[in-house]
């Protein structure tokens, strides 16, 4: 119960801010705050706190127990401090270490879900046709048990303390809900440096706008070592989902969508109409524009 009111009260103060957030530097101006499937997010605001995430704790948290005690260590005070050259390090150094290479795993283990047959549900996340900071969880919970896991696993088992990884995943939760918010920051400079909602946007995008592009949790710079870069300086993501992998739109439906033997062709539901995505002069794609917007287009392309 305790747990069910702090939802609420987290809700209540998210959604203070990046509606505020959302209305003063929106991404796509026209997008509604409250679309037809916010019902169903906030539905997973209380499933993927209260379910999911208890699902990741519980096998990661086995994982880890079992990968330790193949390597003859223990998930106890030794786990918890670290263990061998990592942990003889700096605290800074260790920190940085593990966002860097977490990034790297998380980088790897997103692609796979895009490039295999995981794809379905992790479909499930991608399957918001009008993307905001509400539907930063709608995640399938296979999808974010193996994502955990296979984070976890790797860092506890290469020495990493256990309660510095127990606040670096909440932490990308969190920053995970700023990613997805309508706004249309880049951080400018820093857009090879760290993941801005621009960059992340464009992830997830259908697939003739830029699907599969920008994997990294929070280093851009990650998706550019690996080709994957994808942030065109004169536009902006105009259109959501997934129009080859047709996914319910129904909480129990997406739950099961994963496990069923029929497939669901592109055909079969209309795309959602896109509103316009307006940008700042003289940055916009217009009439005489397009076609150094398309140079500059194929040259961000070479560059990621």
């Amino acid at each position: 119960m305790v747990q069910v009111l702090g939802i609420f009260i987290a809700l209540a103060g998210l959604s203070a801010v990046f509606y505020a957030l959302e209305r003063i530097f929106p991404s796509l101006p026209d997008q509604r705050s409250w679309r037809r499937d916010s019902r169903l997010d906030v539905l997973y605001w209380f499933w993927t706190p209260l379910a999911t995430r208890a699902m990741s704790k519980a096998v990661a948290g086995t994982g880890v127990a079992v990968a330790l005690a193949v390597l003859g260590r223990h998930v106890g005070l030794e786990g918890m401090r670290g263990f061998g050259p990592i942990a003889r390090q700096p605290q800074g150094l260790i920190v940085l270490e593990m966002f860097l290479l977490g990034d790297v795993i998380g980088y790897w283990s997103h692609r796979v879900f895009h490039h295999s047959l995981l794809w379905n549900f992790h479909a499930v996340h991608h399957s918001s046709r009008q993307l905001d900071w509400l539907s930063a969880v709608r995640v399938h919970p296979v999808n974010d048990v193996l994502s955990k896991l296979a984070l976890a696993v790797p860092l506890a088992c290469l020495g990493f303390p256990l309660n510095a990884l127990a606040g670096y995943v909440p932490f990308l939760t969190f920053y995970a809900i700023l990613l997805h918010a309508n706004v249309s920051w880049s951080f400018g400079p820093l857009r090879y440096v760290i993941a801005s909602p621009l960059f992340h946007r464009w992830h997830h995008t259908t697939e003739e706008q830029g699907l599969d592009k920008n994997f990294a949790p929070l280093f851009p710079f990650v998706d550019l070592a690996f080709g994957t870069f994808y942030m065109p300086r004169l536009r902006r993501p105009e259109r959501f989902g997934t129009t080859t992998t047709i996914v319910p739109e129904t909480f129990i439906g997406q739950l099961t969508f994963p496990f069923r033997k029929q497939s669901y062709r592109a055909d079969a539901f209309p795309a959602a109409p896109a509103p316009a995505a307006p940008c700042a002069p003289p940055r916009c794609r217009r009439g005489d524009d397009h076609e150094q917007a398309a140079a500059s287009d194929h040259a961000e392309r070479v560059v990621g």
